[in-house]
């Protein structure tokens, strides 16, 4: 991966950053952290510290304006452990905080963003609930005015970082129905009428995730993001980067599960040499390298098209099918070549393995991603 034409000497650099911080801060405690079904909040100030959390973020509340090379450096390295779960509420801001950064007015951008962006605060979005996912046009929760402050009814659920959000970017309707209606508040985890409910979840186990629950909560007019009923255009604007984010992320796990496969095969020995000498295993390991190749120079390519201004929608959405696939193929073949032993918790392959379903279901299912695409090339 590394060996791209599309990296530089500062993407090089800040891959080996990202990776100490990996092998330092993350790896050492990943099984432990799954177990326990969460992480020290203090990674996040950690993370802050190299950087992390300011990717793409204005420099005057501490961000870094980076390209989308940097961001795939950033996600990879993360994934080097294993660790989804961990990755996903440590992220949660590069999916809560862009609509603050894109659309908040600039008292509310001064005020939360630089706690954010240094991990004093978490931030989490909030548009999936109960009676639908990915249908967002035709979500329930209101925001209702009343002078000076919206009054918020409704639930949201499969949140990350959910539990302990400081700041929730929160889609709500102040309109009428369909995505006219829908607009964002910033509704501060705080607020009175606020309760969360804890999920426990096939994977992911040490990523904070609930369902929250808004009961009339006063919210100010100053925390609208954008003006009323633009909340489902900053909405789609976020799914684009989240979308691949998570493709580089499932990409990276799917390398994790190769390298892993490979390590184990050389070492285990069957029948009297290493199961690496059996044809059949080195054509598992051969299929996993072919798709982990495809997929991210797909990736890489739709990059550069971003960072030269297109917006291919399509190849989006079918860039997160291909890599959420290839990273159910990878943990499967490499939990296979494991045998018992990938059955096995603490192993990096059996927490990938767990994590899979999550990928092809979150940030758009994979049904909805083929739906966008063909509507995108006219069909």
């Amino acid at each position: 991966m590394s060996k791209s034409p599309f990296y530089t000497a500062d993407h090089s650099a800040f891959r080996d950053v990202v990776r100490r911080f990996v092998q330092n801060e993350i790896e050492p405690y990943a099984t432990e952290w799954d177990e326990a079904g969460g992480f020290p909040r203090e990674l996040y100030q950690k993370a802050a510290a190299i950087g992390l959390l300011g990717l793409g973020f204005p420099e005057e509340y501490g961000g870094t304006p980076v390209d989308p090379f940097m961001w795939i450096v950033a996600v990879q390295e993360l994934a080097r452990a294993g660790a989804g779960g961990v990755a996903a509420s440590l992220n949660s801001s590069s999916i809560g905080a862009p609509p603050i950064a894109r659309a908040g007015t600039p008292e509310l951008k001064a005020k939360v963003l630089p706690e954010i962006l240094s991990g004093q605060k978490i931030s989490a979005l909030a548009i999936t609930e109960p009676s639908g996912g990915s249908d967002v046009a035709n979500l329930r929760t209101t925001a209702k005015r009343d002078g000076d402050h919206y009054i918020v009814n409704g639930e949201k659920t499969f949140i990350t970082s959910g539990m302990r959000a400081d700041y929730i970017t929160v889609a709500v309707r102040t309109g009428g129905e369909g995505p006219g209606g829908v607009s964002l508040l910033l509704i501060p985890g705080d607020t009175p009428g606020l309760t969360r409910t804890p999920l426990k979840k096939m994977g992911w186990w040490a990523s904070d995730t609930a369902t929250l629950h808004f009961d009339n909560c006063r919210v100010p007019v100053g925390n609208l993001l954008g003006q009323e009923g633009m909340g489902f255009l900053i909405i789609m604007m976020n799914f684009n980067s989240e979308r691949i984010s998570m493709a580089a992320g499932c990409i990276a796990a799917s390398q994790v599960c190769l390298d892993e496969a490979i390590g184990y095969a050389k070492q285990r020995v069957t029948f009297g040499k290493p199961l690496v000498k059996h044809q059949v295993i080195r054509h598992k390991l051969v299929d996993m390298a072919q798709r982990i190749n495809a997929s991210q120079a797909m990736l890489e390519l739709l990059a550069w098209r971003l960072s030269q201004g297109e917006n291919p929608i399509a190849d989006i959405c079918m860039l997160k099918n291909q890599a959420t696939q290839t990273m159910a193929f990878c943990a499967s073949e490499a939990v296979q070549i494991f045998g018992g032993t990938g059955y096995m918790r603490g192993v990096k392959v059996e927490r990938i393995y767990r994590d899979v379903k999550v990928n092809a279901i979150g940030g758009g299912a994979e049904e909805i991603m083929k739906d966008l695409a063909s509507r995108q090339m006219g069909l």
